[in-house]
């Protein structure tokens, strides 16, 4: 009797590790290429450890199989049953089993959605939320699996869409129809294309109507989506056109001073900022998240004082002539881009957005917010800010404002112009120096920075009204708007062309700009 119950015992562990059917396993042996996807999707539909051990040692080339076409899972010389668990010597005549890239790619989607059962809520959300682009009918089993072991409601919520998503595809009508109807509040654009198929196609009439609604819906809720980003996008760059522009704002709207180095003094910045972040990488990683802090006050005295040295040395000479200081900041810039170039190298350079600006926030469903954009946008407003304190709120402000206004009244007052000048010249600079900050952060920074929003700089300006920071503000955000409700239509190519356009007109009617300002220097 003891014998008998141990027997049972011994045979009950055999089926309890017998956790694949081998009948499931035996195409991923054979040569029908579709069979061998088909076990793929399967074995991932188990949910379970052996599955996802035998599906990964698969992506890893672990798996050999025999003439026989039995699955073994080898490592350190030990051969695991794929089927059994049992674990024994290697079988003689095993055979590397053939991966191609099409059967890596099932195993990888196989991979992602076993992720859904992670203990982990991030690992779960990120492959729910990659499954909302390609659910399949195969891998609706396993997401009714996932959906009835999850407790998060906001991932149950996207599991139900998901679910949703791979029942389009169903061959019961009735479960099409419940599909389509639960797709109506989602704002996933992937499904455009099979609902349009389903309208026009399907052999439900039901079905039809349904999804004629649910597309309706969609395209309403994208339209509002693509409108809210385009807003938020418009922003993002009018806050990178304002930060360029407001250096200039106050070394050509209140100095009268074509300054072609200023796209320059922004790249000056950007290298401060990508030198800081060198720094701290070397002498303090474990800070490395903070480099911003340093690299503000860094590139706005590095910049400032770059400023006050060509200010000093060339450009005082040039005061009340236009086109020579035109010209002659002009080769000042090709000589800075040159000293970059001779000192970084011709190539761009990265520097990497700090860990609390990488990433973003998703709003509506699909409308991603980057986190360095919006980090843009405050700091654009800040910028704004203290320079407008700066010229209506202190010594400083007040003698610029008189020196720009009437040069010579101001100096038979005792204010010294000369110095003024510099200090200003400077600001200006260092302003520009806080932009370059802001434009590392969006992408490479190379010798070429400067030249890609000189053009646009002097467009915010010359539109907002010279010597005006209101203007400014409001130049720098309805080019920003502009550009990106036209670039879908027109191409960013023509977009720039049409907002030219219009500046030339609308320079040719007010030739003041937006704003007239109040006062001239006089010499």
């Amino acid at each position: 009797m003891k014998k008998l119950l141990l027997l049972a015992c011994l045979l009950f562990a055999g089926l309890a590790r017998a956790a694949i059917d081998p009948a499931v396993l035996a195409p991923l042996a054979g040569n029908d290429p579709d069979a061998r996807v088909e076990a793929v999707a399967k074995i991932g539909a188990l949910a379970t450890d052996e599955a996802t051990r035998l599906l990964t040692a698969m992506q890893n080339g672990d798996v050999y199989a025999t003439p026989d076409k039995k699955l073994y899972i080898v490592a350190d010389d030990k051969a695991t049953d794929a089927a059994t668990g049992a674990i024994g010597l290697l079988p003689e005549g095993l055979d590397g089993l053939m991966v191609n890239n099409r059967l890596r790619g099932a195993i990888d989607e196989a991979l992602s959605a076993l992720k859904m059962f992670s203990p982990d809520r991030a690992q779960r959300l990120a492959a729910v939320t990659e499954l909302q682009k390609s659910a399949t009918l195969a891998q609706a089993s396993l997401i009714e699996k996932a959906l009835g072991k999850e407790t998060d409601n906001d991932i149950r919520e996207l599991l139900r869409l998901v679910a949703a998503t791979a029942n389009l595809q169903s061959p019961d009508a009735a479960k099409r129809r419940g599909a389509v109807e639960a797709l109506a509040g989602s704002s996933n654009a992937n499904l455009r294309p099979a609902l349009q198929t389903m309208v026009t196609s399907d052999a439900d009439d039901s079905v039809r109507i349904a999804a004629a609604h649910t597309l309706q819906a969609l395209d309403s809720r994208l339209a509002r989506t693509e409108f809210i980003g385009n807003v938020f996008y418009g922003i993002s760059l009018a806050s990178v056109l304002l930060l360029a522009a407001l250096g200039l704002a106050i070394t050509f709207g209140l100095m009268g001073i074509i300054n072609m180095a200023h796209g320059e003094l922004l790249m000056i910045g950007a290298y401060t900022t990508y030198l800081c972040q060198l720094a701290f990488r070397r002498w303090a990683p474990d800070a490395l998240d903070w480099y911003l802090a340093a690299a503000l006050p860094a590139a706005f005295v590095v910049t400032a004082a770059v400023g006050i040295a060509l200010e000093r040395t060339v450009i005082r000479w040039l005061y009340g002539r236009p086109l020579e200081t035109l010209l002659a900041t002009w080769g000042i810039s090709l000589m800075l881009m040159q000293a970059v170039r001779t000192i970084f190298g011709a190539q761009n350079v990265e520097v990497a957005n700090p860990a609390w600006m990488s990433g973003g926030v998703t709003v509506l469903g699909s409308l991603v917010l980057a986190y360095n954009r919006i980090v843009i946008i405050v700091f654009a407003l800040l910028v704004v800010a203290g320079v407008w304190l700066i010229l209506n709120k202190t010594r400083l402000g007040l003698f610029v404002r008189a020196v720009m206004q009437n040069r010579r009244m101001a100096g038979c007052v005792g204010v010294s112009t000369a110095k003024i000048d510099m200090m200003t010249f400077g600001l200006g600079s260092g302003i520009a120096g806080l932009g370059g900050v802001a434009l590392s952060q969006l992408g490479n920074v190379g010798p070429d920075l400067g030249q890609g929003y000189i053009v646009d700089s002097f467009m915010v300006v010359v539109l907002g009204g010279v010597g005006q920071l209101a203007g400014t503000v409001i130049a720098a955000l309805g080019l920003g708007e502009a550009n990106k409700f036209l670039e879908p239509v027109a191409g960013a190519v023509l977009a720039k062309i049409a907002i030219l356009i219009f500046i030339i007109i609308f320079i040719q009617k007010r030739p003041q700009g937006l704003f007239a300002m109040k006062g001239r220097s006089v010499e």
